[in-house]
């Protein structure tokens, strides 16, 4: 069976989670997550949270860059794989972080 591991977000520093949130693609990822977390959700499979077609190693990795800085929690269930923003967890150790991000159209960039 498959074990994640999921840093303790004390030792994760702001660079670590501005970096997994600078790339497009793991941006959308987040936002997806973000949305199911509001909506009551328990988390989505890892191609449910993707919005565009992305191959199946690129998504790979996207998911484990999040999970590394702390952003998200994966489990396995079943043959799927369930990732759930640690919304909280993110908001108390780097208040109005993810408001922000979120947040942002990116227009003008």
């Amino acid at each position: 069976m498959a074990r994640f591991i999921h840093p303790d977000l004390k030792d994760v520093p702001l660079e670590s989670m501005l970096h997994a949130l600078s790339d497009p693609s793991r941006l959308a990822i987040v936002r997806c997550l973000n949305r199911n977390l509001a909506d009551g959700g328990a988390g989505l499979a890892c191609n449910a949270a993707v919005t565009e077609e992305l191959p199946r190693a690129t998504m790979s990795n996207h998911f484990t860059l999040l999970r590394g800085a702390g952003l998200i929690e994966s489990r396995k269930k079943g043959v799927s794989v369930i990732n759930r923003l640690r919304r909280d967890e993110v908001d108390a150790r780097f208040p109005g972080l993810l408001d922000a991000v979120l947040g942002a159209t990116g227009q003008g960039l």
